[in-house]
This record gives C-alpha cells, structure tokens and sequence, in this order.
C-alpha cells in the first residue's frame, strides 16, 4: 500500500492528479439517491469556484461561510474553497440566522455565505449558490496559495472558539488516517455524521480523496435500514461515534454484511457490551478533537481490544501532566496534552492563548492516563471532575460500573451542587430496551452494585433511567446540559 504520509502535495494538485488517475471514477455517492460527484467533476468544480471567488473579489486567505445542506454540494464547495487558497467556514444548515450572523460578525474582511436555502437573508452579506455559474476562465493554480478551514467549536464546555487549520494540517492527519486505516483506491467509505464538523471532512471527504476511494454521504443516521443500505452500497469501512453503535447495538449481536472490513468509531471509548456486538469486525476506536483536525489517537487495525483506551497516538505526542504542569508516569491520570504537525497553533483572534504553551502543547481539556505500552485512556473532561468534599470523581470510573450491567446501554455522570458536600455524584443510565419493566429494580440494583464496588464518595447519591440525554449533532453527549438537568430536579 502506498506510504500516503509522505506525501507534500497540496489540495490543488491532489484534485487534479485525481482528476487524470481516477477522472471517471466515483469520489461521493448519495446514499439516499443515484447522485454522485466523480474526481473529474470534483476538479472541474474546483476550476469553477476559483473563477467565482476572484469575480467576487474574495483575496487569498479571504472567508466563505458554507452553508449548504446537501452533502454531495456542501462537499464540493468545501473542498473547492481550501483548494483555491481560500478560508471555507462550515456551519451547522440549521443554524439558526442569528447565530450565522454571529459567526459573521466574526470574520474580517469580504464574506459570501454560500447557500441553497431560500429563506436565508443575511443583511450586509453576499450570497452565492452551490450552482453559480462561473464567469470568464480559470486563472492557473496558485502553488504558492494556502486554503484553510474555520471551525467554530460546539461550545459543549463553554463559548464556541473558532480553529484554524492550514491546508497542510488538515492533509497531514488525513494522510495519516488513510495509511492507519489501509485505505485503497477499492475501498467504499459510509459516513453519516454532520459534514460540518471536523471528523466528517478529515477522516471521511480527505481521507477517501487521498486514497482515491469512494465515499457515501449521508444527511443523517438511520437505524431502520441501516445494515441493508451497507450492504447495498457495497460498504468496506463505517465511519461513526459510539452513540450511533450503540443504538445499533441495542438488540444485541449485529450480522455486519461481509464487504464491511472495518469500523471506525471516533471521539470517545467504546463501551465493552457495543464492543461485544459488533463481533469479529475490526474496529478502530480513535480521540480526537477539532483542534487536533479531527484524530489524535487511534486503536491499530486489528489490534486487540483493550476497554476503555482510545488507541495508540498516530502523527501526534500526547503527555499527561498534574496540576502543577510536571509530566506524571505509567498510568497516572491527570491532563492530557497533545503536539503536533496537525494540532492547531492558536485559536481565531487570540482566544484561550492559556491553553499554549511555548513549546508548542496544547491542553485538550481531557483527562487520562497512559499505559506501560503507550495506549491512552480517557476519564473525562478537566471540567466534568466531580468534586465531593475534597474529593476528586472522575466519571467515567463511575460509568464504567454502571456499563458492567447488561442492561445498562449508557451511563452518563455528573456532579450536583450540594450544601454541605459542594458536589455529590448523580447518574443517568440508557437501558439497553427502552422503557423497560421494573424501572425501581434496575435502579436498586445499580446502587447496590455501586456499593460494592466503588468507594463511598464515588457512590451516586441518585441514579435516573432515561431514555435519552442531551445530545450534539454528531451524538456526542452534552454534559453542561445534563448538569443543569441534574441542578434542576
């Protein structure tokens, strides 16, 4: 397989080396129609919008907020900004038109919101469609021009911070991803999850058009029909995060069509029972964050399952370091901090420089430890530590205990605010069947398995089932929200 790693070349001249190598050859399919978008239209796409961005006067570096919500055209405005030494600013289609003008208000300089909504009507904004025609010819490429894209973080532990990654960081980890992940030309990628967030556009749109594959698109997870359209679409690889396994998983053992090789599930540990029903097919279980361009760990393919570690660092460093900043040893847990090629080196105008240091780490906000072999193992969030009289709760120890009950499909814990004690440790637990019989001795019994094998301060002074928690589009849980949940019961 080829070392795609070593490779320097930028986005331009990828489009149009894939255009000559793979022209006819699917890059994106619909999942939900027969369209596609193949390497020849994508390039020729990208010729298109670098017409359209010089007659709109946007300069090198100059911002184009992509608000599309087809996948196939989000995919190639995106691609086509970056390619063109432009600065693509992905949102969220069903953002609501403040927050876009929030976002807007942000930017410096000339900015087209780019959109196939007609009800967006943004004062002081130009608006261009997917579909503009272009104008006059195309300038040649620019070897020099370097695109970027401009995240907004969901803002789950706080205000969102915008991060930007340079063309070469974002190719730098999709490189990687595709070597770690074994990608070839053959290889029929399905990816479900929000193309507006960072895993979506590095480890799915990139990595496919590094390797030279082909990539389903998705608007949304659906789980009725979910096995059957893999199957129908010829999946080799499944890109996903453990919330969407897990309701897969909800009825126990999955029959995974055989021309799926791979999972790949991102942003968090797999909990053992999803693990469990996925059976014999690989899975990748990865961390990474935004700032990171999406993968920072990844479990090697075919690897041994190891419960609760995210992998093995892949193009990164990752420290564990105390309070004091001193680096702590084998599986000591503290905060982990990560440096890289691919790490972002500051976030838009300057926010949260704290979390820099001068030689070049970055604090992630989570906490973890890091075993004798290097595997990485989250507990939690800096911010999500739960502090009991003193005492320091990390989450997921407690997670962990209420997931060794099979009918507990996910637990979820947090601190509530208490008089005597500052925090005392509340859980929510997703059964595996919904609305299950004996609600009461589902709950009596996790307290009792909690007594025994956690330390009194740990213990849930409460534990509710639920049937669902406040979620993020990508499904990722949103603690801020379940701990204003558990403030107000």
């Amino acid at each position: 397989m080829a070392d795609y790693s070593a490779s320097t070349e930028g986005l331009a001249g990828l489009l149009e080396r894939r255009a000559v190598e793979n022209g006819d050859s699917a890059y994106l399919e619909d999942a939900r129609s027969d369209s596609i978008v193949s390497y020849g239209e994508l390039a020729g796409a990208a010729a298109r919008w670098r017409v359209i961005l010089e007659y709109e006067s946007i300069p090198q570096g100059g911002s184009v907020i992509v608000d599309v919500a087809d996948p196939l055209a989000f995919a190639v405005v995106h691609l086509s900004v970056i390619a063109a030494g432009r600065r693509s600013v992905p949102t969220n289609p069903d953002l609501a038109t403040a927050d876009l003008q929030r976002i807007i208000g942000l930017l410096e300089g000339a900015v087209i919101v780019v959109s196939d909504r007609s009800d967006r009507r943004i004062p002081g904004a130009r608006v261009v469609a997917p579909d503009a025609p272009a104008i006059g010819e195309p300038s040649p490429i620019d070897p020099n021009a370097s695109g970027a894209a401009l995240l907004f973080t969901s803002g789950s532990t706080g205000e969102p911070k915008g991060v930007e990654l340079g063309e070469s960081q974002l190719l730098f980890v999709a490189r990687g991803i595709a070597k770690h992940n074994r990608l070839t030309e053959s290889d029929r990628g399905y990816n479900p999850l929000p193309l507006f967030h960072v895993n979506a556009e590095v480890v799915g749109l990139l990595a496919t058009l590094v390797a030279g594959g082909t990539l389903v698109l998705d608007r949304r997870f659906h789980r009725t029909g979910f096995w059957e359209l893999l199957e129908h679409r010829r999946i080799s690889w499944l890109n996903a995060v453990p919330a969407m396994l897990a309701v897969l998983a909800r009825g126990g053992a999955l029959t995974i069509p055989p021309s799926v090789r791979f999972v790949r599930s991102a942003s968090a540990p797999l909990p053992d029972a999803v693990r469990s029903a996925l059976g014999s097919v690989p899975v990748i279980v990865s961390w990474g964050m935004t700032e990171g361009a999406s993968q920072i760990t990844a479990t090697p393919l075919g690897a041994e399952h190891r419960a609760g570690s995210v992998g093995l660092p892949v193009g990164s460093e990752v420290q564990v370091r105390a309070e004091s900043g001193d680096v702590l040893g084998i599986d000591e847990v503290g905060a982990l901090w990560v440096r890289g090629e691919g790490i972002v080196r500051g976030y838009h105008r300057g926010r949260a420089a704290e979390r820099f240091d001068a030689d070049g780490w970055l604090s992630s906000g989570d906490l973890g430890r890091i075993d004798a072999d290097g595997w990485v193992y989250l507990v939690g969030r800096s911010d999500d530590v739960i502090n009991r009289g003193g005492e320091k709760v990390y989450p997921a120890e407690v997670e962990e205990v209420l997931l060794g009950d099979a009918r507990v499909r996910e637990a979820v814990v947090v601190g509530r605010s208490d008089p005597i004690l500052h925090q005392v440790v509340v859980a929510y637990v997703i059964p595996v069947e919904p609305r299950p019989r004996g609600r009461d001795v589902l709950i009596a019994e996790l307290l009792e398995r909690c007594e025994r094998e956690l330390p009194r301060f740990k213990r849930p002074v409460e534990i509710s089932v639920v049937d669902d928690v406040p979620r993020a589009p990508t499904g990722k849980v949103q603690r801020n929200r379940v701990r204003a949940l558990a403030e107000n019961e």
